[in-house]
C-alpha cells in the first residue's frame, strides 16, 4: 500500500496538465507517494502527453467523463493508500506542501481529512476564493470560507496560520484517509460537480471525525478552470447540490426552516441577476430549484442512513446565525468579523 496517491482528475486538460502538473512532479518526490493522472475520457492528447513526457505518473483509464464526484469515486476504487489526495489540475504546489499534511495526519488519527492554505494562482497575495484556509456553513448551509465570505476575499497576512478544525476542506486540494473515504461511502456521484466535498465532509464531521486546515502547506490554485463563476451551468449544480445537500444531512427537528429559508434567499439571488439583465444565470435557480423538489425523494433512504449514523448534531463548525444577514446588514466581511 502507498502512504499517499495525489490523483489529480483530468479532462481534456492538456494545456492545464502542461502548466502544473511539473510542480507536481517536482515537489512530490517523498518516500511511497506516487501522482496518479484519472482520465475521465478525455478527447483530446492529454494522456499521450503525460505518458511521454512525465512516465512516472500512474495513469487510470475512465471510458467516458463521469464528473467530479464520480470520476474520483471510479478512479480511487482502482488505487490502493493510506492517503488520497484529490487534487485539481490547476494547482500549483510548493515546496514541502506535502509532508505538514502527512505529519499532521498521522498524529492525529480523528482526523479524517484536511487541506493546506490554497492562495490564488492570478492574485498570489490573496486567498483563493474556492478554499481559502478551510471551508464551514452558516445555519441555513451557505458555505464560506476563512480568508473568503461571499464574494470579498481576502489578502493572506499571516492572519489564518494556525491549524484550525473546519467544516469542510475544499476538493482543489483534499487529502483524506481512504478508510474514512470508504467508510461514509465516497462522493455522491448524482451531484456530478460542486458541492459534492462538502456534502463528504458533512458525513465525516456527522458521525465525529474531524476535518482541518494544515496552513504551513501552500497551494496556488487558478481556479474556474471548467466552469467559470457565472456560467450557469455551474448555478445550476450549485444551486441544486446545495438544496440536496440539505435535504441528505439536517436533522428532521430544523430541515423545514432551513428549506424555508433558502425558498426565499435563493429567489432573493435570482432576482438579484434578473435586475442586472442576466436571465440565463436566473433561469439556472429556477431549474436548480425544480430539479430539487422532482428528484428529493430518490434520496430519502440516504437522508435516513445520514441521520441514523450521526453521533454530532450541533457541528461547532457551523455559524449559528445567517451569513447573508451578517455580510450584507451588518457589515461583516472578514471571517475574523463572525463570532461561533
Amino acid at each position: 500500500m502507498r502512504k499517499v496517491a495525489i490523483v489529480i482528475l483530468n479532462w481534456n486538460g492538456r494545456s492545464m496538465l502542461e502548466r502544473y502538473l511539473p510542480s507536481v512532479c517536482r515537489f512530490s518526490q517523498l518516500e511511497n507517494v506516487v501522482v496518479v493522472v484519472a482520465d475521465n475520457g478525455s478527447t483530446d492528447d492529454s494522456v499521450a502527453f503525460v505518458q511521454e513526457n512525465y512516465p512516472s505518473v500512474q495513469i487510470v483509464l475512465l471510458d467516458k467523463n463521469y464528473g467530479f464526484a464520480e470520476g474520483y469515486n471510479r478512479s480511487l476504487a482502482q488505487l490502493d493508500a493510506e492517503y488520497f489526495l484529490l487534487l485539481n489540475s490547476d494547482v500549483e504546489v510548493t515546496e514541502n506542501w506535502l509532508s505538514p499534511m502527512i505529519a499532521y495526519m498521522d498524529e492525529h488519527p480523528d482526523v479524517a481529512a484536511c487541506q493546506p492554505k490554497i492562495r490564488s494562482f492570478v492574485a498570489k497575495e490573496k486567498f483563493e476564493h474556492a478554499g481559502a484556509c478551510g471551508g464551514f456553513l452558516d445555519k441555513y448551509a451557505f458555505p464560506f470560507c476563512r480568508g473568503r465570505l461571499f464574494g470579498e476575499v481576502e489578502s493572506d497576512a499571516g492572519q489564518y496560520d494556525s491549524v484550525m478544525d473546519i467544516f469542510w476542506a475544499t476538493g482543489a486540494a483534499l487529502m483524506i484517509r481512504s478508510d474514512d473515504f470508504s467508510a461514509v461511502g465516497g462522493l455522491d456521484g448524482s451531484f456530478f460537480a460542486h458541492m459534492e466535498e462538502i456534502d463528504l465532509c458533512w458525513r465525516l464531521r456527522s458521525r465525529g471525525r474531524r476535518i482541518v486546515c494544515v496552513p504551513e502547506s501552500v497551494v496556488y490554485h487558478l481556479g474556474g478552470g471548467t466552469l467559470n463563476v457565472e456560467n450557469p451551468r455551474k448555478t445550476f449544480l450549485n444551486f441544486r447540490n446545495n438544496l440536496l445537500m440539505i435535504y441528505k444531512n439536517v436533522p428532521d427537528d430544523y430541515l423545514k426552516r432551513v428549506l424555508m429559508a433558502r425558498f426565499f434567499f435563493d429567489h432573493l439571488a435570482a432576482l438579484q441577476y434578473l435586475l442586472k439583465g442576466d436571465w440565463a444565470n436566473a433561469k439556472a435557480i429556477f431549474k436548480a430549484r425544480r430539479e430539487f423538489r422532482s428528484i428529493k425523494n430518490n434520496y430519502t433512504e440516504t437522508r435516513k442512513a445520514n441521520l441514523e449514523a450521526q453521533s454530532v448534531k450541533n457541528i461547532p463548525e457551523v455559524l449559528n446565525r445567517s451569513l447573508v444577514f451578517s455580510f450584507y446588514l451588518f457589515g461583516k466581511k472578514k471571517f475574523s468579523d463572525l463570532h461561533f
